[in-house]
């Protein structure tokens, strides 16, 4: 840990974000009690994001959890509010590192003992299943996990009491008085730990620039139920893969337009696979596989597949390619995107879209119609959920910087007075006594690079970001023990402009030979004399400055 820069007092609960602030993704949150150098510690929360453009190679980004892990003899335990990926997606990766007991819900604990079962690990992490409304304790943490409504069945907030102070960590939620699936938001328990007094509001920030309500996940399923009864082709509905609502949406759309049910994608099948474990989808019928689809007539046909935010390898990409051994639309048929774009993927989703177009398929997307609700509240629920609680501070979390900036002007414009805006990696005071930024700890992102966790910082990807731009060169040196070229100077490029070669080589040997012998015989220095000439050859011709890689032998 850094240099304290707050006085610290004898015991205080403290809220230390890993991530989940200033970003769309990657939630991880760790609660401190006790003395500074003495706390028990509490982790909500452990997701992953996925790699972007910047960062070649890269599937997975993950938050690092390195100070935690030093500390994890006093760590009681992870509990996951839900079961989306920037929520729980890290696990699999990172439990290795923790080694603590994981509580969650039925459903989301059928999504996590598939990706443990893949990494291996199925045997060997103790997973606590906890029904939504459950009360027990982690060392000095009473905990309880609130049912809210979210884009995912059995979302939580997590209401943590200690004798310092009483925090409702409010997890992913809306306000959706009629959902598709699942039993709601309970008001009146919200109510009831308002009226008990809360301290702090740890609270979702995601949609906070939108006014009024999020609509409702019926809304939604009565219009796209009316968009499908007037289609007279086929028709595909792409979502978010754990999006169960609008899987059950779906599903009875089909079956109340006649229509057979066709699923592409096996995060979608292991969603549907999880829930029916838990009890739910039971009206939802035989589900087709892919390979039935051709066999159907147009107007007969639901595909439900993946892809909603551009992923290249989903099914609705490969598709809009025409590239899918299974699946094939026509001019006519239609595409329904029930999805918002996240941030960082528009460029992905509009490929995909223009591709469709080509094809001259129908689209309706977000923008277009109502057929897609935002699972995270607008300022008018904020404003209910403010009343319910009655906090007496609030940390916005999940969220940009703009989101959270704008959070703490709402709140403060609603009476809400302390309010402090955190970044990963401080830790901050939540009681006794008002907000306060009182120490900071080490925190980052961690890459995973095919089956290695490698760091993001000064990992591989910066290097391949570098080669993106500017390629690389290689030369070959061989010298005897007279210090002179065994072998002709060999030179590979990649990624260079073509014609260059001939000139890189002359400015190789004309630096070897402008070289004294017996400097020469240092092969470090040789090499960097030799590097520093074709990267500055390169820069007069191409103005580029290339990778240079030199190796010098002696035979």
């Amino acid at each position: 840990m850094n240099a304290r820069r707050r006085t610290h007092l004898p015991s205080e609960l403290v809220f230390l974000p890993l991530g989940g602030t200033g970003e769309i993704g990657m939630n991880c949150y760790v609660y401190g009690h006790g003395p500074a150098d003495d706390r028990h510690w509490l982790m909500v929360d452990l997701g992953v994001k996925f790699g972007e453009e910047t960062d070649p190679g890269i599937d997975v980004v993950l938050p690092d959890v390195g100070f935690i892990t030093a500390e994890k003899s006093r760590l009681h335990g992870l509990v996951l509010t839900h079961a989306h990926e920037d929520h729980l997606g890290a696990v699999a990766w990172l439990w290795p590192q923790l080694e603590c007991p994981v509580y969650c819900t039925p459903f989301a604990a059928q999504i996590l003992a598939l990706k443990l079962k893949e990494a291996g690990l199925d045997e060997q992490v103790p997973v606590k299943v906890m029904p939504v409304g459950s009360k027990f304790k982690l060392g000095p943490f009473g905990l309880e996990m609130v049912s809210v409504t979210h884009s995912i069945p059995e979302p939580t907030a997590l209401l943590i009491e200690t004798e310092q102070g009483r925090v409702l960590h409010s997890g992913d939620w809306k306000i959706d008085r009629t959902p598709v699936l699942g039993q709601g938001m309970d008001e009146k328990r919200l109510r009831e730990i308002g009226a008990k007094g809360v301290d702090v509001l740890v609270c979702d920030s995601t949609n906070v620039l939108r006014e009024g309500h999020s609509p409702s996940e019926k809304d939604v399923a009565e219009r796209i139920t009316e968009i499908v009864r007037q289609a007279t082709g086929r028709v595909a509905i792409t979502t978010f893969a754990s999006h169960l609502d609008r899987i059950a949406t779906a599903i009875r759309a089909a079956r109340a337009t006649g229509r057979e049910v066709v699923i592409a994608g096996r995060a979608m099948r292991n969603t549907i696979e999880a829930a029916r474990a838990c009890g739910m989808l039971k009206d939802s019928g035989r589900l087709l596989d892919e390979e039935e689809f051709g066999y159907l007539p147009p107007d007969k046909v639901m595909l439900l597949c993946t892809g909603s935010q551009g992923e290249p390898r989903a099914a609705i990409a490969r598709i809009a390619e025409d590239q899918h051994p299974h699946i094939s639309l026509e001019p006519g048929d239609l595409v329904i995107f029930s999805s918002k774009t996240i941030p960082g993927n528009e460029k992905e989703v509009s490929r995909v879209l223009n591709n469709l177009a080509r094809l001259d398929i129908d689209m309706v997307t977000g923008d277009d119609d109502l057929v897609h609700s935002s699972g995270h509240p607008r300022q008018g629920e904020l404003s209910l959920l403010y009343d319910w609680l009655k906090p007496k501070a609030l940390i916005p979390m999940h969220g940009e910087p703009r989101h959270l900036r704008a959070h703490r002007n709402f709140a403060e414009s609603k009476g809400i007075r302390d309010v402090l805006i955190p970044r990963d990696g401080t830790i901050i005071r939540l009681a006794p006594g008002p907000l306060e930024d009182i120490d900071e700890a080490p925190c980052g992102r961690l890459h995973v690079d095919g089956r290695l966790i490698v760091p993001a910082e000064d990992g591989p990807a910066k290097q391949r970001r570098k080669l993106s731009h500017v390629g690389i060169i290689f030369v070959s040196v061989v010298i005897d023990s007279r210090a002179e070229l065994a072998a002709d100077i060999e030179l590979i490029t990649d990624g260079i402009p073509a014609g260059l070669d001939g000139d890189l080589l002359d400015a190789a040997e004309r630096a070897f030979g402008s070289t004294p012998k017996p400097r020469r015989k240092d092969v470090n220095q040789l090499a960097e004399t030799i590097r520093t000439a074709v990267r500055r050859s390169a820069d007069l011709m191409w103005g580029k400055k290339p990778i240079v890689k030199v190796s010098v032998a002696k035979v």
